[in-house]
């Protein structure tokens, strides 16, 4: 299965370190980040999981719950958890799904169809598609897909910055920038014709062309 942007998330049930979830109904009216690992105890994901869970409460602030995946059993991720909170010093404080017949990853497209063995004999190299970012709205639609190799350190900074445009252009009809951070100009979307963009913006915009009209951040 190959996922695209806009495509339904795949439903599931799985056992995590907090108990056995119906995935759309642990989403329930909420955001949702995904991101998936390859193997237990491998470093640069143990550093990810910290930095997830340190950053976690910038998630809450905006209505996002964060669930971790990784090829490997939930009791492996109770013993890692341990590791990532001595060496990052934050304890993980989201669930982490155990993924030991690789079913999940496979419904996600991180593997092909045809892979398959004992999860403790598989390496991270055997896994290594399994770096993926899901950003998952709270109509279940796939907004956002980001895939890392595993020698890079993914950015949770601007997962958070994509959130926050994701969340604004989907109550505005505007679009946001290059590098754009929350509170900054936006643009109106293409979309949206001058005369309708007069009705929402009466204040008017800023046209360095006819079709990139600047105004400030909606507030509310």
């Amino acid at each position: 299965m190959t996922l695209k942007i806009g495509d339904i998330a795949p439903d599931f049930q799985a056992d995590t370190t907090q108990g056995r979830i119906h995935f759309h109904d642990w989403i329930g009216d909420s955001w949702c980040v995904l991101f998936s690992h390859p193997k237990d105890f491998t470093p640069v994901c143990t550093t990810e999981l910290g930095y997830m869970a340190k950053i976690k409460p910038e998630f809450d602030r905006r209505n996002v719950k964060i669930i971790g995946l990784s090829v490997d059993p939930v009791d492996s991720h109770a013993k890692w958890a341990s590791d990532i909170h001595e060496t990052q010093g934050h304890a993980v404080n989201y669930p982490m799904i155990g993924d030991p017949d690789l079913s999940i990853s496979k419904l996600y497209g991180m593997l092909p169809a045809s892979a398959s063995g004992d999860p403790a004999k598989r390496t991270p190299a055997d896994n290594q598609t399994v770096r993926n970012v899901f950003v998952i709205g709270p109509d279940k639609k796939i907004k956002l897909i980001l895939v890392y190799p595993m020698t890079t350190g993914r950015n949770f900074d601007e997962v958070l910055r994509v959130i926050d445009s994701l969340q604004l252009t989907a109550k505005h009809n505007v679009a946001t920038p290059v590098n754009w951070k929350h509170g900054e100009d936006v643009i109106i979307a293409g979309s949206v014709s001058d005369e309708d963009a007069r009705k929402s913006h009466p204040e008017g915009w800023t046209a360095p062309r006819p079709y990139i009209r600047i105004v400030r951040q909606p507030r509310s």
